[in-house]
């Protein structure tokens, strides 16, 4: 095998609690994490032996402002393996991204997830999944998800993961807009000791369960909202949108700002992408569904 292509999937967060700060810096949370059908594409080529003896990786996005060496996730995941496992190869890796970039969706998790498995493949190292998780921890919080996808309770700061049953079936709107928001400013700005009210993953987990929609999104919150609507009033414009025009629910993913809402039916999620689109709020807008995040080769 000298080449493979990948999905790598986005993801959204159904509910987002964080439950404490830890001395590490890192925060403890719990939440339902689910992937969606939008996805980057991964492609790595076996171009031949390495000139050297370290790894030799080209790195190729259709995005110029991301970064095309030892500072993209995807050159480092690669760069782990191959150190780890003495491969002597020069290999090209090609990222044509489609997920926002800074957007709450883990975009650059989900390439590093996506490299790790296929090089896990293209060189038939066999390791499982839960062993590629382990190297995963090492890159990123989120990477770990990723790399397993679908619906999953993320404890922890993120490592810990409990498959869940699929999502109810539905149609999501995710709209993103032109902003960017610095994780590192939401978490610095949470003041936990003023949050009175917390999202109630567990009743969200039976929702789920049991296959109910309108109970699942009736239990959908996200902690970090709490700092990135006031900074941001757009996101709380695209919530409302979503939800008057026939959304469910409506809430932020992540540390924002995409804004994402949940509709039973395809025709009302049509109808609110074009009000969504026509408003400006929104550059990147995208009607997708839940999936199960694995790869597709």
């Amino acid at each position: 095998m000298h080449y493979i292509h990948i999905r790598a999937h986005g993801k959204i967060n159904l509910g987002l609690d964080i439950l404490r700060k830890r001395e590490d810096g890192y925060h403890e949370v719990k939440m339902i994490m689910q992937s969606v059908g939008l996805y980057d594409k991964i492609e790595i080529t076996l171009l031949g032996l390495s000139s050297t003896d370290e790894p030799e990786i080209d790195i190729e996005t259709n995005l110029r402002y991301l970064p095309s060496n030892e500072n993209n996730l995807a050159y480092k995941a690669a760069y782990l393996l191959m150190s780890e496992y003495k491969i002597k190869a020069h290999i090209s890796i090609k990222i044509k991204k489609m997920i926002p970039v800074s957007a709450g969706m883990a975009g650059g998790s989900t390439d590093c997830a996506a490299v790790l498995k296929g090089i896990n493949k293209l060189f038939n190292l066999g390791l499982s999944i839960e062993k590629l998780k382990e190297y995963g921890v090492t890159l990123g919080a989120d990477v770990p998800y990723c790399i397993e996808g679908g619906t999953a309770l993320s404890e922890g700061i993120g490592e810990k993961l409990t498959k869940l049953p699929d999502m109810p079936p539905c149609i999501i709107l995710l709209a993103k807009p032109p902003i960017n928001v610095s994780t590192k400013f939401v978490y610095g700005n949470l003041d936990l000791t003023k949050i009175e009210t917390h999202p109630d993953i567990d009743g969200m987990i039976e929702a789920i369960k049991a296959q109910d929609l309108k109970g699942m999104v009736s239990k959908m919150g996200n902690l970090l909202e709490t700092v990135t609507e006031k900074e941001y009033p757009i996101i709380t414009e695209l919530k409302e949108m979503m939800v008057a025009n026939g959304a469910l629910g409506s809430m932020m993913s992540g540390s924002g700002p995409t804004v994402f809402g949940i509709f039973d039916s395809r025709e009302k999620a049509k109808a609110a992408y074009e009000v969504v689109k026509a408003s400006g709020l929104a550059r990147q807008v995208y009607l997708t569904d839940g999936g199960d995040g694995n790869e597709r080769y």
